[in-house]
């Protein structure tokens, strides 16, 4: 597996709505994986003076991370492998 961080601009989201947007990538996520796809949410970090988000999930390929984002209606720019350092 691999980490995959999505970029996003989400300028002028109300806390509501960015909580609600999390919610479901996770959820979309506990499906995919229910139905064979190997994909986890991880978590994101939201810069709300300019709007600048960025996820990482957990997933087999890119297409994956792609998919899940689309099937959920959540906005991105670009999908890219990343290194998660987290100490």
């Amino acid at each position: 597996m691999t980490v995959y961080m999505v970029e996003r601009d989400l300028k002028g989201i109300s806390m509501e709505a960015l909580g609600d947007a999390q919610k479901a990538a996770i959820s979309q996520a506990a499906e995919m994986t229910s139905k064979g796809t190997d994909i986890s949410y991880l978590r994101s970090t939201f810069a709300p003076e300019d709007g600048r988000c960025m996820c990482l999930f957990d997933a087999v390929s890119d297409a994956d991370v792609k998919r899940l984002n689309d099937d959920a209606g959540l906005p991105y720019h670009r999908i890219v492998p990343a290194l998660d350092l987290t100490p």
